[in-house]
């Protein structure tokens, strides 16, 4: 990503959850084959679909502006920098496009639109919690100041404008609650603390370690995360939301629990199989911390779009979105598959974390290469989720998992590029 990511969001099963108090469901264990089944069914999808692509890209549309010097048109042209305000929001997935991102609010909007008339089949979002216009809202104004307090410095390039919207203001309303002054403290927070923070880590972290930028955005995230949560909390006047108490992650021995007879197995493979396709879905949007698969397929199906219009614009004009979005679907099945027992209950599992991460890092590092598309996707979806949970399982009340989050995204994709390059 040139950036990112992202990170988000509640581990339910930790008392420092930020995600609603519902209602637990049993115990369930997820059987493998039945996860598998759909979570690389979900893959075989978005392969067979970055395979047409692929092959659309040849016929060499050129629809519209692309990413070359679009940075520098943003100083002189309205238009321009209201288009990279936009494509700040899909960023932290690696695609960069205002048209990615115009999906992926349609996606959410109409996710909103069927759940507040009842219906299930679209999902949730923001964990059920009734937040998402005050997360949309508090991520977007933090977006807008780091673009307008920022922005001038595009003439140079790129710049890592976007790091505010996945990661403070919508942890801080999930924490904190509705209203403005939750929305409008956290969006101040996160720009004043992310943005200048990656600024620094680019030239100080990433480049003398010949890593990309994304391990010095994350590592913003994290640090900046924590500077802001602790000014929250001694703000008089912010009160954290009653969050439920449940099972601390720090025992994470599974529970003990009966086995399943085959019979009863092989009857939930259908209902593991859908899950785990949804659950592939959600990861696309979970560093946005809308966690859904409505939004996850809206901004796929735009960014598609914006691909076959012209490849010279998602993915930073490299033309390898194809492969990024496989290796994401990729990573996102491994981890589902391996950490699936993590979100039994109501739990959650950060395997989304590769996604915006190692995946698609490792993609553009290795020119979308099958070492890059595969090995990282397989190191970051070992990797990342585990280590996310040691650490937020470690965090006092008051400060959210995006910490953890976002520290592992930049822990493993800091490991996992130079051992991909040991590969032969």
């Amino acid at each position: 990503m040139t950036h990112s990511f992202a990170a988000d969001n509640a581990v339910p099963q930790s008392e420092n959850s930020s995600e609603p108090a519902l209602e637990r469901s049993p115990v369930v264990e997820r059987s493998a084959a039945g996860t598998a089944l759909g979570a690389f069914g979900m893959v075989a999808v978005v392969g067979v679909f970055a395979f047409l692509l692929h092959m659309l890209a040849q016929l060499s549309l050129r629809v519209g502006p692309g990413y070359s010097g679009w940075a520098l048109d943003t100083i002189d042209s309205p238009l321009a920098a209201l288009r990279w305000f936009f494509g700040d929001m899909t960023e932290p997935l690696f695609y960069k496009s205002h048209l990615a991102a115009l999906g992926l609010l349609a996606g959410a909007v109409a996710a909103w639109w069927v759940g507040r008339r009842g219906s299930n089949w679209a999902g949730t979002l923001s964990y059920g919690s009734g937040l998402w216009p005050w997360v949309l809202a508090s991520a977007s104004l933090s977006l807008m100041l780091s673009n307008l307090v920022f922005g001038w410095m595009l003439d140079d390039g790129w710049q890592p404008t976007f790091v505010p919207f996945v990661c403070v203001a919508p942890a801080i309303v999930l924490l904190y609650g509705a209203g403005w002054r939750t929305c409008i403290t956290g969006a101040v927070l996160g720009a004043a603390t992310t943005t200048p923070l990656a600024l620094l880590f680019i030239p100080t972290l990433s480049a003398p370690l010949g890593l990309p930028a994304v391990v010095a955005n994350v590592a913003a995230m994290s640090v900046g995360s924590v500077i802001s949560f602790l000014v929250a909390r001694r703000l008089p006047w912010l009160a954290l939301r009653e969050t439920r108490k449940t099972r601390d992650t720090r025992e994470v021995r599974p529970e003990t629990q009966a086995e399943l007879p085959p019979s009863s197995l092989n009857r939930n493979i259908p209902a593991d199989a859908a899950w785990a396709a949804r659950r592939v879905l959600k990861d696309f949007t979970e560093t946005h911390f809308f966690a859904n698969e409505l939004a996850g397929a809206g901004v796929i199906l735009a960014v598609a779009t914006a691909f076959v219009l012209n490849p010279g614009l998602p993915a930073y004009g490299t033309g390898l979105l194809p492969h990024i979005l496989f290796a994401q679907a990729f990573t996102s099945a491994i981890g589902v598959v391996l950490w699936r027992n993590w979100y039994r209950a109501g739990g959650w599992a950060a395997t989304y974390a590769s996604v915006v991460s190692v995946a698609p890092a490792a993609v553009l590092a290795y020119g979308g290469s099958w070492q890059g598309m595969v090995g990282g996707a397989v190191l970051g979806a070992v990797f990342a989720p585990p280590l996310a949970r040691a650490i937020s399982a470690q965090l006092p009340v008051g400060f959210h998992p995006v910490i953890g989050n976002t520290a592992a995204m930049a822990i493993s994709t800091a490991v996992a590029l130079p051992l991909l390059g040991l590969l032969p």
